[in-house]
């Protein structure tokens, strides 16, 4: 039976959308597609008179304006024209009932941007492209086509009026596979997406998916409701089904309980909860559950509540993030009181908190709001109006005490919990009689996405968990394990030698865990006297030039500790330094202690350890000002994210309720279990790229059985061979299993050049490609040797090689007018990365041989370095001028140390002479073309078209440009590349 042809698979899903509805459209350019929109705008606005040329000329020339962020708020939004009666007509081009809008299906549109491109499937809502479908042949992989969506993306969505701009989904099949995801060109193909049912069963076979996805009043829905336009980072972001169904099962239950209580019935078991695995982005459901919900005229307020005054900012920029000054940051329960009473803050500012009905705020102000006498004649008017509750992380112990209060005070509330870990009999953390779980505190979980589900669906990264640490008894030659559980170790653990230990482990496998820095760690451990002694070991270990890792750290501590040296004993150079005025600051009270001068309080530690942060970052933060400290917390979760720090010291804080997608290692020096374990773990497994293949955990204690126990109960009783990454035998038994695979293809180096044609080359370029995925993986774990594996490592890098030679022969072509079936093809660069290899190092090489003894001696080296600058893509466009630098000068100077000064003298040179090639050939303006190239360094973006041109003698025609911009474009990214990149 011959395979499936990508057009068949075409046609055959336009007649199943023409049998669901849809209206097949005959359109095959811009100039059909203009006059099909003019057409559809003028009955969904009900017009009695055409648009004219002018009329349709405003309503082109709005919707050509702006980005793609900004054209969905436009597609969101009415349009007011001028007509040519002087009268004025509000154009909609979306309604809120789907029955009304016009749904089209059109196929191979071709627009010509830089390239001319030809679509696969276009949906058309109302006469704009709302929904893009890329289709692949069955066989082939479904990253092509995502990558070739990119490409469009590139090269012709943005063309002419930039309609295909107003793309809202993409919808990319090999018939066998369907994914989506949002118009927003910066994500990853891990960011996308695949439908599923309520119970999370997969509809993944493009038939399926058609019928359920695309029917016209789901797609609806899915557009006006569950796109989400974040603010902060100006991206459309869609929502994932499990996030879909978790926030209508919310606003249906409301929905009820409103609808019961207006018939005057009693409305019982109205609340409930939702069980989303941490890292599936709550924030983004419970922000859209409220929205929606805001949208409720039964409604009075919804109140989103987090449980710590430490995830009050992050909670508050996030929610900013999707709707900008969606919410009013509540410094004082007074300002809280204020926007649930909707009273202005004062006399000359009327209406700031009118009618505000969307409240974030921290379970500390609610409490104090319902429970001072000082709020109570005000709050008392709230008693029986109809407000929804929803807490973010509602699985923490200490909401229990605050959980009667609400329920006590409010007399018409519902509440609905979010957590990733609910508390079940098993996890309970109270020993009383009456163990309180989520489902006491909030009723029925309403809905289920466990870890299992997530990992499953790639929304979450595997664990790759390692247990290091076994010492020996005195006067024995057996090993034992430390077994925390089982037996009282405290002396052992907090030995200096054991730290000593960690610190070095931790200081020789950090680049090897997190990819020569390209991830960020965190470490948490037991206490903060323990953390103390860590960071003053890293300290001095950097002193003396061990390592160059930046830590920080940050903890909380008791305003008033003990002094272990109150003993009696009267020290006669005793001092009493003042005392601070306490101040309470977000979860933390800064306030000395009485501190003698042979005891340092924590807080004197910390204020020690943030002057070290300042001087690091050049900032100026401190533990006696409230403000300042709180500032000093945001920074260091902003540095986090930035991979500015490379290790978080940390006891409990940051351990729950962050999210940085570049951390990818956890090391863990301190007991954990359950939903405590479980949170701690979560901070490295978010989605990012290729690269980062699992979260990376590295226990220092016995933590095994805690592992399987959290995982099993959190997810299903196989969790834990679906949830952990395989051990490292089973890693090496598929990196065998592919390397054979990939020699079917190519079995030595030499045959990769005698590979007949393109179909050839891209099955090597999918077989070494998985064989890097999996040394990818290899490299994280301590144990990694090249004689585990059945190739040596020369091997690999000759293979790595060829692979490269391919990517340039791809990439490099710049003259071919037919699109090469590897242009769809990811090479995933970032996973050959070589370690911190850039010029400096490769300069390092060159002195030593500079510097060899002998003939031989020198030619290993050479042939090394050679080597290195072909298999580092970075490096690879300075190959030739490094190889011109060794043959005409190196031989030329005295010593080794002459080596760095005479480069940079040499590279200085070769650049002068590069520009003044670059603009003879191609007739530049030397001084602009400098100018451009010192842009594109400073912002790290490609130049435009309009920058290009301006350095240009001579300005070309329309019709010139079209050849010339693309051709100019790619000979400054590679002067850039080859002058700047990697020094």
């Amino acid at each position: 039976m011959a395979i499936q042809a990508e057009q068949v698979l075409e046609d055959n899903l336009v007649t199943q959308l023409v049998g669901l509805g849809y209206k097949q459209a005959a359109i095959t350019d811009e100039q059909s597609l203009l006059a099909n929109l003019k057409l559809q705008l003028e009955k969904l606005n009900h017009l009695k008179a055409p648009l004219t040329e002018n009329e349709f000329k405003q309503v082109l020339n709005a919707l050509a304006k702006g980005s793609v962020f900004e054209k969905a708020k436009t597609l969101r939004d009415r349009l007011c024209i001028n007509r040519d009666d002087e009268t004025t007509l509000y154009i909609q081009f979306i309604v809120d009932n789907w029955s009304k809008n016009q749904f089209q299906v059109t196929q191979q549109v071709t627009v010509e941007g830089r390239f001319k491109n030809r679509y696969d499937v276009t949906i058309l809502v109302n006469g704009l492209p709302l929904v893009q479908v890329e289709l692949k042949r069955r066989g082939l992989e479904l990253k092509e086509a995502f990558n070739q969506i990119n490409r469009y993306q590139r090269h012709s969505y943005w063309a002419s009026h930039g309609l295909f701009q107003y793309v809202q989904i993409f919808v990319i099949s090999n018939g066998v596979n369907t994914k989506y995801y949002a118009n927003n060109k910066n994500q990853s193909f891990k960011q996308t997406f695949y439908w599923a049912d309520v119970d999370n069963h997969r509809h993944t076979e493009l038939t399926q998916f058609a019928d359920i996805f695309l029917q016209r009043q789901q797609l609806s829905t899915l557009i006006r409701k569950y796109i989400v336009l974040n603010e902060t980072d100006r991206i459309l972001m869609v929502m994932r089904p499990y996030q879909i169904y978790a926030t209508e099962v919310i606003v249906e239950r409301v929905a009820e309980r409103n609808e019961i209580a207006a018939s005057g019935q009693r409305t019982e078991n109205s609340n409930g909860y939702i069980w989303h695995t941490t890292g599936s982005g709550k924030t983004l459901t419970s922000f859209k559950t409220a929205q929606i919900l805001t949208g409720l005229s039964e409604v009075h307020k919804v109140v989103f509540v987090v449980d710590r005054k430490d995830l009050d900012y992050q909670t508050s920029k996030e929610f900013n993030s999707f709707a900008k000054g969606c919410v009013d940051s509540t410094d004082n329960t007074n300002l809280l009181v204020n926007q649930f009473t909707d009273a202005p803050v004062a006399a000359n500012k009327i209406n700031e908190h009118r009618n505000t009905k969307l409240i974030v705020t921290t379970i500390q102000k609610l409490n104090n709001a319902i429970n001072h006498k000082r709020y109570t004649s005000r709050m008392e008017k709230l008693k029986d109006k109809p407000i929804v509750f929803i807490f973010d992380e509602c699985h923490r112990s200490q909401f229990g005490d605050t959980h009667q209060r609400i329920v006590s005070f409010f007399n018409n509330h519902q509440l609905f919990g979010f957590t990733g870990t609910p508390i079940f009999v098993d996890n309970a953390i109270s020993k009383a009689s009456r163990k309180k779980t989520t489902k006491d505190l909030f009723d029925e979980c309403l809905h289920k996405y466990t870890i299992v589900d997530a990992i499953k669906d790639e929304n979450v990264l595997k664990f790759g968990v390692e247990y290091v640490g076994r010492y020996q008894e005195k006067d024995s030659a057996n090993e034992m394990d430390i077994d925390v559980e089982g037996i009282d170790t405290k002396e052992l653990l907090e030995s200096p030698e054991r730290l000593t230990k960690i610190a070095d482990y931790i200081i020789a496998h950090h680049g090897r865990k997190t990819h020569s820095k390209a991830f960020t760690g965190m470490f948490c451990v037991s206490s903060v006297e323990t953390l103390i002694k860590y960071y003053e070991l890293f300290q001095a270990k950097k002193e003396a030039g061990e390592h160059n890792l930046r830590i920080a750290t940050i903890f909380s501590y008791a305003a008033n500790e003990e002094d272990p040296d109150a003993n009696g004993f009267i020290d006669e150079l005793d001092e009493q330094p003042d005392l601070d005025q306490a101040a309470e600051t977000k979860g933390l009270y800064l306030a000395d202690s009485k501190d003698s001068a042979a005891h340092t309080h924590s807080r004197d530690k910390l204020e020690q350890f943030i002057g070290d942060y300042n001087t690091m970052f050049a900032t100026k933060y401190t533990t006696k000002d409230s403000e300042s400290f709180y500032n000093y917390y945001n920074d260091i979760s902003k540095k986090v994210r930035e991979r500015k720090i490379d290790i978080l010291l940390v006891v409990n804080m940051f351990l729950t309720g962050f999210d940085s997608k570049p951390l990818n290692t956890l090391y863990v020096d301190k007991n954990l279990k359950h939903h405590g374990l479980i949170q701690a773990y979560s901070r490295t497994n978010r989605i990012l790229n290729e690269q980062k293949s699992q979260g990376n955990i590295i226990a220092f204690r016995n933590l095994k059985k805690a592992t399987d126990d959290a995982l099993t109960l959190f997810s299903n009783k196989d969790a834990a061979e679906t949830v952990i990454m395989p051990p490292y035998s089973e890693f090496v038994r598929l990196f065998n299993e592919a390397l054979a695979k990939m020699k079917t293809i190519a079995p030595d180096i030499e045959s990769v050049d005698d590979l007949r044609d393109e179909e050839q080359e891209l099955e090597f370029v999918k077989a070494f490609r998985e064989l890097m995925r999996l040394k990818n993986v290899l490299g994280t774990f301590a144990d990694f040797d090249f004689d585990d594996v059945a190739l040596d490592e020369q091997s690999f890098e000759d293979y790595k090689s060829k692979y490269l030679d391919l990517y340039d022969k791809v990439k490099t072509d710049t003259s071919k007018e037919k699109v090469s079936i590897l242009d769809e093809v990811d090479f995933e660069l970032e996973l050959i990365q070589r370690d911190e290899v850039n010029v400096r190092y490769i300069l390092q090489l060159l002195a030593q041989l500079k510097g060899a003894d002998n003939d031989k001696e020198y030619e290993y080296q050479y042939k090394s370095i050679m080597q290195m600058l072909g298999g580092t893509p970075e490096l690879r466009s300075k190959k030739e001028l490094i190889e011109q630098f060794i043959q005409e000068n190196l031989s030329n100077l005295d010593s080794s140390e002459e080596v760095i000064d005479e480069f940079d003298s040499f590279w200085e040179k070769q650049k002068i002479k590069a520009v003044d090639e670059i603009c003879q050939e191609e007739s530049l303006v030397s001084d602009s073309f400098k100018e451009l190239v010192d842009k594109m360094i400073y912002t790290n973006e490609e130049p435009l078209r309009e920058e290009i041109v301006a350095t240009m003698e001579k300005t070309p025609s329309l019709l010139q440009r079209k050849k010339i911009i693309p051709r100019l474009t790619e000979k400054v990214k590679a002067f850039v590349s080859t002058f700047y990149g990697g020094m």
